[in-house]
């Protein structure tokens, strides 16, 4: 019987057997080749793109600059803390002296008393005493003193009474100088985490990366000039409207001495904006560096303060003072020489020179140079002060 039977075709057996194989083989394949597709993609999901970088490096960068404006002020307290402090230290030293000296002559008093035996014991016991204030109200004691004698405890009791309150103000504000150390270093370390979290951040792009950001830098600084070109137009139009205006008043008769008084002062302002202008305009291409106030380095507002005292007006050290020292006017008056604040921290300042542009010490890794006063955005802009 078997003999009798026909046999399977190879091929129809292996096909029955063979296809959920090729077919589970083919799947594992496509499978296979979907998660190679997407494990190029994830290797770079936790990698910012170009645009972010560029936003987080300038996050950082002015968070840099408001810890900056904080080095500043706390360096500065540190500083006058120090020289009060010394001031307090010279003080009790000199009462020190003025002490001794009073005590060295009560103590002759009393030496010269017990030897001749002018008075009784008690007298010397007082003189010597370091609290003769106690023995000084005795009216029998008082009786025996000459008008040298007491006005030497007098002037024993009142030094050492100054010295005392001198040795207390210099104790109390060697802690507040220990204090304003302490901020200073903190604001130091701020400063320095920022700056280090840019660095890593630019470090890790590649040469390509690196080329996009500059593209984008560029971008940027044509709209901000774009803007700049705007401004300039407006304040040209508004400024000859206003000399039209002046050369028909002046045809009319009875110029007041208010208005010549005014023009007067216009001009010594201007001669001292000229001054500040040219001193910065000294200073492009020194290097930005946080904390510094020249004459190789400078940091935003080191350079706005050094600027003006050139011309001799003297400004505060940091961006915060600096924004109430002088008078506020709009953006469409502003005059060359006038200091420009950006951000609502105040953390920024530039020199405008005109036609929408100023001078400043951009952010580290920079220079000092000119640049129109919208390279980060109108709304970047917080408000423009006249010093002088």
């Amino acid at each position: 019987m078997a003999s009798h039977r026909k046999s399977r075709p190879a091929g129809t057996r292996a096909a029955g057997i063979r296809t959920p194989a090729l077919a589970t083989a083919a799947l594992t394949s496509v499978a296979l080749l979907s998660q190679t597709a997407h494990a190029a993609p994830s290797a770079d999901e936790g990698r910012p793109s170009v645009e972010e970088v560029e936003k987080k490096v300038d996050d950082l960068y002015r968070q840099a600059e408001s810890a900056t404006e904080n080095y500043n002020a706390a360096k500065e307290k540190t500083t006058k803390q120090r020289k009060r402090v010394d001031t307090l230290l010279d003080n009790v030293a000199q009462r020190t002296q003025k002490l001794n000296e009073a005590r060295e002559e009560l103590g002759s008093f009393a030496a010269a008393q017990y030897r001749t035996g002018a008075t009784a014991p008690d007298t010397a016991t007082f003189l010597l005493a370091d609290s003769p204030q106690d023995y000084f109200d005795q009216a029998q004691l008082m009786g025996r003193l000459t008008s040298r004698q007491k006005g030497a405890v007098d002037d024993y009791v009142t030094e050492q009474a100054a010295t005392m309150k001198e040795r207390r103000k210099a104790t109390e504000n060697l802690g507040t100088l220990t204090d304003a150390q302490n901020d200073l270093q903190t604001a130091k370390a701020a400063v320095q985490k920022k700056l280090a979290a840019a660095r890593v951040l630019l470090s890790r792009l590649t040469a390509e990366e690196k080329a996009r950001l500059a593209a984008i830098e560029k971008q940027k600084q044509e709209a901000a000039a774009l803007k700049a070109a705007e401004l300039a137009k407006q304040q040209a139009a508004a400024a000859a409207a206003k000399e039209s205006a002046a050369s028909g008043s002046s045809s009319s008769s009875g110029s007041s001495s208010s208005t010549s008084s005014s023009s007067s002062a216009d001009s010594t302002v201007g001669t001292r904006a000229e001054k500040a202008l040219a001193f910065a305009r000294a200073q492009i291409g020194k290097p930005y560096v946080w904390g510094a106030t020249g004459p190789g380095s400078y940091d935003c507002s080191g350079l706005t303060q050094a600027a003006w005292k050139a011309a001799g007006v003297t400004l505060p050290r940091t961006t915060y003072d600096q924004v109430n020292a002088g008078t506020t006017v709009s953006l469409a008056d502003a005059r060359p020489g006038d200091l420009v604040f950006f951000y609502d921290d105040v953390s920024h300042v530039g020199i405008y020179i005109g036609d929408g542009m100023m001078i400043h010490a951009p952010k580290p890794g920079a220079y000092v140079r000119e640049e129109s006063i919208y390279y980060d955005g109108e709304s970047g802009i917080h408000s423009v002060v006249r010093p002088a």
